[in-house]
Formats: structure tokens, C-alpha cells, sequence
């Protein structure tokens, strides 16, 4: 095999980030699509990070897809305006699940899991989150929040989190990465997403997201296609193992071998992990498998720093249905398999590292629509979950009264939350992740 181009480097090459696909049908397609592998991340093969980066902080969001209804989420049952805009699907004011310290606003019944979570100073409720001029359309708003800005365009502000830390992009005037950069940059990547699909928000310039539905999925399946698949794959991941034991490491062919079987390792290294099994019971639903999964690879100690899981189901134009209905049944989902997550996370003593945001991309409108559900809003609640968290309810719920054309006024612009974390949690420069200066809301406790 030649090659007319100049040679990569290994790291330029893994640079570009993992994503390795179930549904290859031959080696070389295999080893393209498999050339974001970081197998080396994920051990964290006896490297340093960077000054003052938090190596065991641990961040896990959770996307609530389709719209969730903040006002039936975090119920304001003191507002007499509540009522009167939803007579047949608001919550009735006795099955709320009041919330300490806070002024007239609770709990949706079916989220028992999150007021336990609550009781135990593990829940942090931001109240009235958005961002100005808000867009009402799925796609547009939940990229306005992947990338952190109201254009919807540029990178994840994840993926520039990695970039920035892990890279060094944005570093000083020069745009050189800071010393030992270079070194620290396998050391806590790349973030791992359940699903189809890498989300919006984990893109990166340069470093890429693992993505996979199901663990079972994540390897290489090409001789469950065909037997004549099983020997060509094995055959070229032995050719890499000689190249490089033979000092040939340096040629792009033994690095594309090395790279398939990278892949390999770090597919097995995922399966292994998922396939632990949780202290606790998590419920059978789609979050709480996502969330299982995720406590599992935190258990097994990798170094990932960032885990994404989605639960979808909220846009409930129709049949919402009050403490009973269809929402109420997404919420209980939700917060069940968040209680079962932290439970676990506790069991072995990996509760303190990770902290849960919980966002959706709007809320609905105020009053019902006539098919007993609710329209496309703005403003809503954000969920912070963790023992690190401030605990209670940061920021007055939004005015009933003074609408801005049916629909709530946001007071909390949701990048203060983003820089809030990456300031506080994460240690890392929120201008540089977010392009741009936001005051960082207090979301951690003060140490």
C-alpha cells in the first residue's frame, strides 16, 4: 500500500474526533468512519490535564426533546392566572408537590423522584429560562441552545469546551495552546451522547463526540454480515499491533491499521462498562436505560467528562391531560430515572462527581389550546441535580399578567447557566466556550 500525501500524525489524525459505525459493510469504510477513535482518552493512558481543570467533575445533560411544558412542570399554584388560562389541564393545587423556600410554586405530582431529590438538597430549580427574541420552531431553538447562540450557527458550545480545553483554541492572544496542552489533550475526552446521532451541542472543531444507541451496537459487526468480513478486520488490526511493535508506527499504513484497531479497544472498553450492573433498580424506560448506561461508564472510571442523553416525547400539542395524562407519564419517567441515577452514583461513591443539567429547547404557552394540550412557548424551568448544586429555586417565576404575546417573558438568559457551570463546575473559561461575556449565575455551592 503507498500513499502520495504526506504523513499524519497520530494525534492530528484521532484529533478529529469518534464516531464509530455499527453498519460498516467493509474494512476500509470501517476504518474512515472510525477515525475519531481516542482509545487513549478513555484510559487516559498516563496523562496529566491541565493546571486546574477537575478531572473527576463530571458533567451529564439530559434534553428534554420536543418543547416540555414548564408551566405543568414547575407548577406556579399560587397564581390565580394559572388556573383561569388552563381550566382543564392544570394541576389542582392540593396534588402539588410543594417546594421549600419557594413563593407559590412546586412540583408536578409525577415527579416524586425529583422531590426526593429536592429533600435531600440534590435539586436546583432555575426558574424562567430563555433567551431574547426567542425562535418558536424545534430545529432553530434547540440549535440556538447547542450552540449558545441566537443566530443558530457555529459550533456546539460543548464541542468548544473540548476544543478550548483539550485544544487550546481560544488560549491567549497568539491562539498557542498553553504548555502541556498538547499532552492533557487525550487526558478527559472525547464526551460521550446516547443515540442515534451525535447532538449539535458536542460538535466540536476538532474534537468529535462518541455516539451509540445501544452498547451491543458499538463494534464491529461486519461478520455478523458476512463470515468472509471476520478475517480481513482481525487481519488488519494484527498488521497494526506488528507495524508499530516493529517501530513502523511513523508510515499511514500501520497508523490506519492502528486506528481500526483503536476503534476496537475503545468499543470493547464501552461494552465492558455497560455491561456492569447498577447497584440499583433503574426504571425500564428509555431515559432510565440512558441514564444506567452512563452511571455504569462513570463507575468504571472513564475518563470522559461529558455524557449527553435525550428523552423525548414533549411536544404535546393535543390530550396533555392533567396530573394523570400523557406529560405527567414523560415527567415521572424523567424524574424517576434521575432518582434511580443519583442512587446509584451514590452506591459507589461517584455521586459527588457528576452533575445533571436538565434543559428543553422551549416551553408552551401560557393558556390550553382546544384540543386539550398546549402550543409552542418560550420561557421555561431548567433541573441542576447534584450534591455540589446550591439546592432550592433560583429566580422569581415569570409574570402571568405581563405576557409578551401569549406567552411567558424569559428572566434568566440560559447562558448565564452555561457559564455558571463551565465557571464553577468545570473550571474553564466561559467567554472563550461561549463566545461572549455572561454574568455566571451561582449554581455550585461555595466551597
Amino acid at each position: 500500500m503507498t500513499f502520495d500525501h504526506p504523513a499524519y500524525t497520530r494525534r492530528q489524525f484521532l484529533g478529529n474526533g469518534l464516531m464509530l459505525t455499527s453498519a460498516a459493510l467493509a474494512v476500509p469504510s470501517f476504518i474512515q468512519s472510525s477515525a475519531q477513535a481516542m482509545t487513549a482518552a478513555l484510559l487516559n493512558a498516563g496523562v496529566t490535564s491541565l493546571p486546574g481543570v477537575p478531572d473527576d467533575h463530571v458533567l451529564v445533560v439530559v434534553q428534554l426533546s420536543g418543547g416540555n411544558d414548564g408551566l405543568n412542570t414547575v407548577v406556579p399554584y399560587g397564581y390565580g392566572e394559572y388556573y383561569k388560562a388552563r381550566p382543564g389541564i392544570g394541576i389542582p393545587a392540593d396534588q402539588i408537590l410543594k417546594l421549600s423556600g419557594s413563593d407559590g410554586v412546586g412540583l408536578h405530582p409525577q415527579m416524586t423522584g425529583l422531590k426526593a431529590l429536592h429533600d435531600d438538597g440534590l435539586l436546583t430549580v432555575v426558574q424562567g429560562v430563555g433567551y431574547p427574541n426567542p425562535n418558536r420552531s424545534h430545529f432553530k431553538s434547540m440549535d440556538i441552545w447547542h450552540t449558545a447562540d441566537t443566530t443558530a450557527t457555529g459550533d456546539g458550545w460543548l464541542g468548544r469546551y473540548f476544543d478550548s480545553e483539550c485544544c487550546g483554541f481560544g488560549k491567549g492572544e497568539s491562539g498557542r495552546a498553553p504548555a502541556g496542552a498538547a499532552e492533557a489533550a487525550v487526558s478527559n475526552q472525547p464526551g460521550i451522547a446516547i443515540g442515534r446521532s451525535a447532538p449539535l451541542a458536542m460538535q466540536g472543531r476538532k474534537i468529535k463526540p462518541i455516539s451509540f444507541e445501544s452498547a451491543d451496537l458499538f463494534r464491529w459487526i461486519g461478520q455478523d454480515i458476512h463470515e468472509s468480513l471476520k478475517n480481513p478486520y482481525q487481519e488488519i488490526n494484527r498488521r497494526g499491533e506488528t507495524a508499530e511493535a516493529a517501530g513502523g508506527s511513523d508510515s499511514n499504513a500501520a497508523f490506519l491499521m492502528r486506528t481500526a484497531l483503536d476503534a476496537q479497544v475503545s468499543s470493547d472498553l464501552i461494552r465492558k462498562a455497560v455491561a456492569i450492573k447498577p447497584e440499583v433498580q433503574f426504571p425500564s424506560t428509555e431515559i432510565g436505560r440512558q441514564l444506567s448506561m452512563i452511571s455504569c461508564m462513570i463507575r468504571a472510571g472513564l475518563k470522559t467528562r461529558v455524557y449527553y442523553a435525550n428523552h423525548g416525547g414533549f411536544d404535546t400539542h393535543a390530550g396533555q391531560g392533567g396530573p394523570q395524562g400523557r406529560h405527567g407519564n414523560l415527567l415521572s419517567q424523567y424524574a424517576e430515572a434521575m432518582r434511580a441515577f443519583y442512587k446509584d452514583l451514590k452506591a459507589h461513591e461517584g455521586d459527588k462527581r457528576v452533575l445533571t443539567m436538565t434543559f428543553s429547547e422551549f416551553g408552551r404557552r401560557v393558556g390550553q389550546n382546544a384540543s386539550g394540550g398546549t402550543d409552542h412557548g418560550t420561557a421555561a424551568p431548567m433541573f441542576l441535580c447534584g450534591p455540589m448544586v446550591r439546592g432550592g429555586v433560583i429566580g422569581e417565576h415569570p409574570s402571568l399578567k405581563d405576557l409578551d404575546d401569549g406567552d411567558l417573558k424569559y428572566r434568566i438568559d440560559f447562558r448565564t447557566v452555561y457559564a455558571g457551570i463551565l465557571e464553577q463546575w468545570m473550571k474553564a473559561d466561559s467567554r472563550t466556550i461561549l463566545e461572549g461575556s455572561y454574568r455566571a449565575l451561582d449554581v455550585v455551592k461555595k466551597s
